[in-house]
C-alpha cells in the first residue's frame, strides 16, 4: 500500500495537495509542511481519511502523482 501525505499549507484555490510519498513525485511540500496520512489501498481513500480528520477543508489529489484523484 502507497503512503500517503497531505500538503498542510492550501494552493492558491484553497485545496490542500494529497500526495503519494511512493511514486517519487518532485512537488512534495517541505517536510515541516507534510502531514501523514498513513498507508491506504488508493488516493481515493488517503482524501476520504483527510476529509474526516480536517472536515473544514478542502482536498484534491496531485497532478503528477494522484492524477486518478486530481480534480482542479
Amino acid at each position: 500500500m502507497p503512503n500517503f501525505i497531505v500538503n498542510k499549507n492550501a494552493q492558491s484555490d484553497g485545496y490542500h495537495e494529497v500526495h503519494n510519498l511512493d511514486a517519487g513525485c518532485s512537488y512534495l511540500p517541505l517536510p515541516q509542511n507534510q502531514i501523514s496520512l498513513g498507508y491506504h489501498h488508493d488516493c481515493t481513500s488517503a482524501i476520504r481519511d483527510a476529509k474526516a480528520r480536517y472536515p473544514n477543508n478542502h482536498f484534491d489529489g496531485c497532478y503528477y502523482c494522484t492524477p486518478n484523484c486530481h480534480t482542479r
